[in-house]
């Protein structure tokens, strides 16, 4: 099982025109199913009017619109920052959910919104919600969710959009990478007050969690096995292209290769770089802007998610026309 790769709620397969087909075979991601079990519940009603995630161990307010309307990212900080004065809903240690943390909900079969049936929530936005994670592309930028569909995205934070504040920590999802706060302005300043970071679960220094093996590039955080070379096939494929490309590395016989899911392919990102957003391990690889993943979205069954390496945005494309890169992945033999 890789650790710190939370599934991603596919339960289906499609096909490139978003045709319902057999998961057997396809190797799509819902076929594989990879990610840590899913609790029954998942989701509990912790008093006072919040709910705790059984998955990640995170604490939310159960109303998902505190603010009643959107607001820019420091206003939002300035607001879980009076909320902790007030104890609000009886919690002191409330912050704004790293990109990681906020992408943790999002059930990607679903749409409008895209959170797990039946979920406790009420009064979610099918809009954008802030995360504390600033962009290191554009640092006066900080990521966003759009929880119509899932997507993640940059915005600049005098624009408006809204919060889900969240408190306590979670050792299931994987840290950001991100060790400076910066502000509005995209000028560094003292992580205390409302611009501290998550704490972080790794149990390994991050900028030395992946080796080189004779098989790929072996990650220690999330014990999943990259292919040697970021760009297989030397080309960029429709989606179904893709697929086959890995079902014809497999017929080798030697290793278990998969198109990465959605949630495996965000895990390589390092929030604190860019162009591309990986780890200084990556430095000289032959790296794509643009990767497919083997994830359908919920939003339309003939688009798939992608993650925008350059960058570290996940969006989505269309399977039957756009074409992007490839890079297979498998479990680690550990």
């Amino acid at each position: 099982m890789s650790r710190y790769i939370l599934k991603t709620g596919l339960k289906s397969c499609f096909d490139a025109y978003g045709r319902e087909v057999s998961c057997s075979g396809s190797g799509q991601d819902a076929e594989y199913g990879v990610g840590r079990e899913i609790p029954r519940p998942r989701f509990v009603h912790a008093g006072q009017g919040t709910v705790r995630d059984e998955y990640t161990r995170l604490l939310w307010p159960a109303d998902a619109d505190v603010s009643d309307f959107p607001l820019s990212w420091t206003e939002s900080l300035q607001m879980i920052e009076s909320f902790n004065r007030e104890e609000y809903l009886g919690r002191s240690d409330w912050r704004m959910p790293d990109r990681r943390e906020l992408r943790s909900l999002i059930d990607h079969q679903q749409r409008m919104p895209a959170l797990p049936r039946n979920s406790p929530f009420n009064a979610i936005r099918e809009s954008w919600y802030w995360t504390g994670t600033s962009s290191a592309m554009f640092p006066d930028y900080a990521w966003y969710i759009h929880f119509a569909g899932g997507r993640m995205f940059w915005g600049r934070k005098d624009q408006q959009a809204f919060c889900r504040p969240v408190c306590g920590g979670s050792d299931r999802i994987l840290a950001t990478g991100q060790k400076a706060c910066v502000d509005d302005k995209g000028r560094e300043v003292d992580c205390s007050g409302i611009y501290s970071l998550a704490d972080g679960s790794d149990p390994a220094d991050w900028d030395s969690r992946f080796r080189k093996t004779p098989l790929g590039i072996e990650d220690g955080l999330t014990g999943l096995l990259w292919y040697a070379r970021p760009f297989y096939g030397g080309r960029e494929m429709k989606w179904q292209e893709a697929l086959d490309a890995v079902s014809y590395l497999n017929s080798s016989g030697k290793e278990s290769w998969r198109m990465p899911n959605i949630n495996e392919l965000e895990s390589l990102v390092d929030c604190s770089r860019h162009s591309p957003a990986l780890p200084s391990d990556f430095s000289g690889q032959e790296v794509r802007e643009v990767y497919w993943s083997s994830s359908t979205s919920g939003f339309e069954f003939d688009w798939a998610f992608a993650l925008y390496l350059y960058k570290g945005a996940v969006g989505v494309g269309h399977k039957a026309t756009a074409e992007y890169a490839l890079w297979p992945v498998a479990d680690a033999k550990v």
